[in-house]
């Protein structure tokens, strides 16, 4: 009788038994047969061979050197060419990266299905990975419970037999032992069982001990673990097993060994039946086949319906994503094709009839646009002629105002300056509907731009003096050409700087210019009486004033700034406002300096440093106008440090 199966623990403790395990077959299997031991003493022994030559060591060397040397060449090679395959496959994948990325967060049933998909394919990952485990350790259970069951059958048997021999001559106990083992390898109705029959080490030799050792099919004592013999040894009658792998022709297949002992002659013996699991493994390779087969058709399959689904409920969207993109720019006859009664299309069917409205709306506002434009042309033009006679009169009466009394004196000169002012307002309406109706064009031709600033200070010069404040004008450079039309970039100054003049408040005027290669840079900068951040964002608007009650003493028709953001424009430029409460306001215009030109960066600071210039002191060039100067509009800072009495020669802000 045996006791119930154990497993082997799988310790530390099987590395000293293996070593033990291994070893002792070899000294049982020479102790039934005396091997001859060969008689050493009687070989000659070799000379003692002399130490190499001086020059063999030295020719050792330098052949080492040399393959060391293309070794190291062959190396560097190979890390080139790896080198150079990274530089021109990174590219590549970068490139592939950034894509997907853009599709990623562009695209949502590209995300959609990607996500499903990874969901998918992490889920069938788990759920595969724990079946295949599930049903290998079924198997493997299944057949270890039959290893089991013919393992006690069969060695009871053996044993019995054993135990009821009467052989003593050693023919007859081969025989028996061969013939007891070859019966229990042909037996077992599903497992292919193999044996291993090993007597066991450290046993005092009986005298009619004549077998050490059998094997089915070549096999060997070392195909058992070094654990599984340990255990057996020590175990006595119990058995125990473990799994192993053993050579099946070219090919190990793995296997389930279980150990007993059993005794013979007096002898204890090692009884190893290895039962073959191939067909078992064969069965999980297949199972496990069949479950990644089926889990990448049914991913595939997830992945096809999670496209569909999703291109039915975003396909509407983006139509409707881009029939929005077409309505903005302008194509309001686009509408979204409805199909069906369900909620995608009851929002087209909404969308549409929003696109309708908004088409009505703006088509009425449109219309009402261009009628209210017409009515301003026609007006101002209807307005010209009375207009030109009411001025006639009313010079005649100014240059006639000497002879009249002070009260009709008074009254010819507020009728003159007035009929000026109108007149003033009807240009200014007749070119912003020109802008409106899309007629105003622009005559570029290239230009000194200092010519233009020139003759708009020396134009302002009488309304400078009149405020008492002092236009200085400051540049590194002496000559910048500009391809721009010169009449509207004179209008655009020349409001810039009447505003300045106009909200001074007496101090100076500060007028700066600045070129890099794409662009140039005006700004006008006064120190008068500033605008908040909301006034500066609303100062381009139509007939807008920060002061409605302020007092007009330049008049001024309130367009003068729309009309100069409606020349920049034209020429491509940025006109931009900042200003503070108490510090003054500053201007600035910038304009490419070829037509059709991009500004990537303004040459000047919209905010100013009260006042830096730019360049050094020796680098700027700067015009003096107003009541210091000698009126003399061409002369330099030079001419101010020369003649100190000119004031403020030095070109820097009080």
């Amino acid at each position: 009788m045996v006791s119930d199966i154990k497993q082997v623990p799988e310790s530390a403790a099987g590395d000293a038994g293996a070593a033990k395990g291994d070893a002792a077959p070899e000294v049982s299997e020479t102790a039934g047969v005396e091997q001859p031991t060969p008689d050493t003493s009687a070989t000659p022994k070799p000379a003692e061979s002399s130490p190499p030559p001086a020059r063999d060591l030295s020719w050792f060397l330098t052949r080492t050197r040399i393959w060391t040397r293309r070794a190291l060449i062959l190396v560097l090679r190979v890390s080139r060419l790896v080198v150079t395959g990274i530089r021109h496959i990174r590219p590549g994948l970068r490139f592939l990266w950034k894509s997907l990325l853009r599709r990623w967060r562009r695209s949502l049933e590209f995300r959609t299905v990607l996500t499903t998909l990874l969901l998918a394919v992490t889920s069938f990952a788990i759920v595969g990975a724990y079946l295949s485990n599930q049903i290998a350790n079924n198997l493997f259970q299944e057949r270890l419970a039959q290893a089991e069951s013919e393992s006690r059958y069969n060695v009871k048997q053996v044993q019995d037999t054993f135990d009821g021999a009467q052989v003593t001559d050693q023919s007859s106990v081969i025989t028996l032992v061969y013939d007891t083992l070859t019966a229990v390898e042909g037996r077992g109705s599903v497992i292919q069982r193999r044996y291993v029959f090993e007597a066991k080490p450290e046993q005092t030799k009986p005298r009619n001990r004549w077998v050490e050792s059998r094997a089915s099919d070549q096999l060997t004592v070392r195909v058992i673990p070094p654990e599984l013999r340990k255990a057996v040894q020590e175990g006595g009658k119990q058995q125990f097993w473990a799994s192993t792998q053993f050579p099946v022709g070219n090919e190990d297949r793995p296997g389930i060994a279980v150990g007993n002992l059993v005794t013979f002659n007096g002898t204890a013996y090692e009884l190893y039946l290895i039962y073959d699991l191939n067909t078992a493994q064969q069965t999980l390779n297949e199972i496990q086949n069949v479950l990644w087969a089926g889990g990448a058709a049914l991913v595939l399959m997830i992945g096809a319906i999670a496209w569909y689904v999703t291109r039915n409920v975003v396909s509407p969207v983006s139509h409707a994503a881009v029939v929005s993109e077409k309505l903005a720019a302008g194509q309001l006859q686009e509408r979204m094709v409805v199909k069906g009664e369900d909620e995608v299309a009851r929002l087209g069917a909404s969308f549409n009839h929003m696109a309708a409205s908004l088409q009505e709306q703006i088509t009425q506002l449109a219309t009402l646009s261009q009628m209210q434009q017409r009515f301003v042309s026609d007006v101002s033009h209807e307005l010209r002629t009375p207009l030109t006679t009411v001025r006639m009169a009313a010079e005649v009466l100014f240059d006639a105002r000497d002879e009249f009394d002070p009260m009709n004196k008074r009254s010819a000169e507020l009728l003159y300056h007035q009929v000026e002012r109108f007149q003033s307002l009807l240009s200014d309406l007749l070119e912003i509907s020109r802008f409106d109706a899309g007629a105003a064009v622009l005559d570029a031709e290239p230009q000194d731009i200092f010519q233009v600033i020139s003759h708009v200070i020396d134009g302002a010069a009488p309304v400078a003096e009149e405020y008492g404040s002092e236009v200085r004008l400051s540049a590194r450079q002496k000559s910048i050409v500009v391809e721009m039309d010169s009449r509207r970039i004179d209008r655009i100054l020349r409001n810039l700087l009447l505003n300045a003049l106009e909200h001074g408040e007496g101090r100076p005027i500060h007028v700066s210019v600045a070129a890099n290669h794409d662009a140039v840079a005006v700004s006008v900068r006064d120190h008068g009486i500033g605008m908040s951040q909301a006034e500066a964002a609303r100062v381009f608007d139509r007939f807008w004033r920060a002061d409605p009650a302020r007092a007009r003493t330049t008049g001024g028709s309130g367009l003068g700034l729309s009309i100069a953001a409606e020349d920049t424009k034209l020429h491509n430029g940025w006109l931009q406002a900042w200003g503070r409460k108490g510090s003054g306001s500053n201007f600035r215009l910038t304009l490419p300096l070829r037509q059709g030109g991009t500004i990537v960066k303004s040459p000047l600071l919209l905010e100013p440093a009260d006042i830096e210039f730019p360049g050094s002191a020796n680098e700027r060039h700067m015009l003096v106008l107003g009541t210091g100067s000698t009126g003399n509009p061409g002369q330099t800072a030079s001419d101010a440090d020369r003649n100190p009495q000119t004031g403020s020669g030095t070109g820097e802000a009080p």
